[in-house]
C-alpha cells in the first residue's frame, strides 16, 4: 500500500519544506498482445494497469541528485553536472538516465532530492522499470520549470533505458505509462506512435498471473534476441533492399525468401510478422466484442513465443495452460520480455475469484512455488498526484 509520501520525504529529508514537496505517478503496463514486435517497428496491444511508482520530489538547494527507494531502503547521490556519469548497474541508473536525457536536451535540472515508492512487481515483465522513468521524468520536469509532452517523454525515457541502463528495449513500456486510459488497451504502431484506444468488454477481466520467476533484460537473451532481428533484416535486404525493419515483410515475403537466412533467424522473423497480424486482428475483435477470436489469437501467440522465438520457460507454458483448462476463460499468454515473469488471461469477470483459486493451487502443487495474481486495472497514463 502506497504511504504518504509528503510525510516520509520530511523523514528522509528533513530540511525539504513539506510544502515544496510534489508528488508525481506513473503506472505500469501490461501487454495483451503484441510481444518483441515494438522494436521490430511493428504493433502492441498494451494497457497502463494500477500498480504504479510514484516519486516525490524538492529542491535540496546542493549541486547533487539524491535519491531514495523505499523498496530498497536505500539512499544514492549524484552530482547533478556530472561530466562523465557512469550506470551503476542497480536502481539508481533508470532515474539518474532520465536526468541525464533531460539535462542534454536542455532542461536545467539543479539539485533535487527524489523519495520513490515503487509498487509495480519487479522483474516480473510488467514494466516496473518504466514506471519509474516516466515518474521521475515528470518529476525533473517539474523541479526544471517546464514541461513535455507524453509522447516526447516516453521517447526521451527509452534513450534513458537504451543508452544509460543498456537494455535495448522498444517504445512500447514508456508510452503506455505515458498514454494508458481507464478501461482501454492501446492499439499503438511503433514505427508511426499513431494509438487507437480499444475498450475492453465489461464482461472481462485481464487476470495476470506472476509465476515468480525472475528476469532481467538488460543483457542476455532478450538482447540476443534483439541481435537475430538486426541480422535477419540485414540478410533479407540483399534480396529485397527496401526493407528497413521485419515490420516491412508480410508472411508470404518471408516463406519466399527463406533461403537467404538461417533456420533460427526464420523462425524469429516468423513470430515477428505473425505476431504483428495477430495484434491487429485482435485489437479488431475486441472493438466487436469477439472474446473468442481475441482469445485464441493470444493462445497462438504464446504458441510462437514458446516455439518460433523461445523467451517462454516452463513455468510459464504451465501458467498458460492451466488457464486454458479453466473454463470461462478465452485466451492466455505470456506477457513482459519473457523467461519468467507472468502470464495474461482474458477471463470472464463472474468466473474471476474461481480461476484465482483454481490457478493458485495448481500451480503451487505443481512448482511448489505460490503465485501472485492480479486483476488489472486499466488506469490512465502518469501525472500528478494531488
Amino acid at each position: 500500500m502506497t504511504i504518504n509520501l509528503r510525510d516520509g520525504f520530511a523523514a528522509f529529508f528533513p530540511k525539504s519544506s513539506a510544502a515544496d514537496v510534489r508528488i508525481f505517478r506513473a503506472p505500469g503496463r501490461v501487454n495483451l498482445i503484441g510481444e518483441h514486435t515494438d522494436y521490430n517497428d511493428g504493433f502492441v496491444l498494451p494497457a497502463a494497469i494500477g500498480f504504479e511508482t510514484r516519486v516525490a520530489c524538492a529542491a535540496n538547494h546542493s549541486r547533487e541528485l539524491v535519491v531514495h527507494s523505499l523498496q530498497e531502503n536505500q539512499t544514492a547521490s549524484f552530482a547533478v553536472n556530472d561530466s562523465a556519469p557512469l550506470p551503476r548497474h542497480d536502481w539508481t541508473d533508470y532515474v539518474r538516465g532520465v536526468q541525464i536525457q533531460l539535462t542534454r536536451a536542455g532542461f536545467s535540472v539543479g539539485g533535487t532530492s527524489l523519495l520513490i515508492d515503487g509498487q509495480v512487481p519487479m522483474a516480473a515483465g510488467l514494466s516496473s522499470s518504466a514506471a519509474l522513468e516516466v515518474a521521475s521524468a515528470l518529476a525533473f520536469l517539474h523541479m526544471a520549470g517546464n514541461t513535455l509532452d507524453p509522447v516526447s517523454i516516453a521517447q526521451l525515457c527509452q534513450r534513458a533505458e537504451n543508452e544509460f541502463v543498456g537494455a535495448r528495449c522498444g517504445i512500447m513500456d514508456q508510452f503506455a505509462s505515458v498514454k494508458g486510459r481507464a478501461g482501454h488497451v492501446i492499439l499503438l504502431d511503433c514505427r508511426s506512435l499513431e494509438a487507437k484506444y480499444v475498450p475492453i468488454p465489461k464482461n472481462m477481466a485481464l487476470v495476470i498471473c506472476n509465476t515468480m520467476v525472475k528476469h532481467s533484460i538488460a543483457s542476455g537473451e532478450y538482447k540476443r534476441r534483439r541481435e537475430e532481428c538486426e541480422q535477419a533484416v540485414l540478410q533479407l535486404k540483399r534480396r529485397r533492399p527496401e526493407i528497413t525493419q521485419l515490420r516491412d515483410l508480410s508472411e508470404e515475403d518471408l516463406h519466399e525468401n527463406r533461403a537467404a537466412i538461417s533456420e533460427v533467424l526464420f523462425r524469429r522473423c516468423r513470430h515477428v510478422i505473425s505476431e504483428n497480424r495477430r495484434v491487429l486482428a485482435a485489437a479488431e475483435a475486441l472493438k466487436n466484442a469477439d472474446l473468442v477470436t481475441a482469445g485464441r489469437l493470444m493462445n497462438e501467440s504464446h504458441a510462437s513465443l514458446r516455439d518460433n522465438y523461445q523467451v517462454s520457460c516452463p513455468e510459464l507454458d504451465l501458467m498458460v495452460e492451466l488457464a486454458k483448462s479453466f473454463p470461462g476463460t478465452y485466451g492466455s499468454r505470456m506477457t513482459g520480455g519473457g523467461f519468467g515473469g507472468c502470464t495474461v488471461t482474458l477471463v470472464e469477470r463472474n468466473v474471476v475469484a474461481d480461476f484465482k483459486t483454481h490457478i493458485a493451487r495448481q500451480y503451487e502443487q505443481a512448482t511448489h512455488a505460490r503465485p501472485e495474481i492480479y486483476v488489472a486495472e486499466m488506469v490512465d497514463g502518469a501525472g500528478p498526484v494531488s
